[in-house]
């Protein structure tokens, strides 16, 4: 079974940066089976995603273009986060499903994804 486990959010000023971790487990399958996307999902809002990685290309929402940069290591996943805002505010999750389910814009539609993991909470104090 396909498990994610994320880690490394907290608490920064606005300007900072933060790095998220997601390890994956992937049950015997391999990296280009799976894309990736780290969602968010703020208060009152619904889940939106921000990054994704496809086959070793990535691709993020412009609400984090230039500030965010998602990259893998293994079997990790990360997210590091520059010159935060409180916008940036929301609990983040990473997300996997089988690359057929990736194209276009269902890479940043959480109901193409089949797995994800609990998430942890990003806090952006002005």
């Amino acid at each position: 079974q396909v498990q994610l486990v994320e880690s490394g959010g907290g608490s920064v000023q606005s300007g900072g940066s933060l790095t998220l971790s997601c390890i994956i487990s992937l049950a015997g399958y391999t990296a280009n089976d799976f894309c990736v996307t780290w969602f968010r999902q703020a208060p009152g809002s619904e889940r939106e995603g921000v990054a994704n990685i496809d086959r070793g290309f990535t691709r993020y929402a412009d609400s984090v273009n230039g500030r965010f940069t998602m990259s893998r290591e293994k079997n990790t996943l990360y997210l590091q986060m520059n010159n935060l805002t409180s916008e940036d505010t929301a609990v983040y999750y990473c997300a996997a499903t089988p690359v057929p389910n990736c194209g276009g814009g269902a890479r940043f539609a959480p109901s193409k994804f089949h797995y994800w993991g609990r998430g942890t909470q990003v806090t952006v104090s002005s």
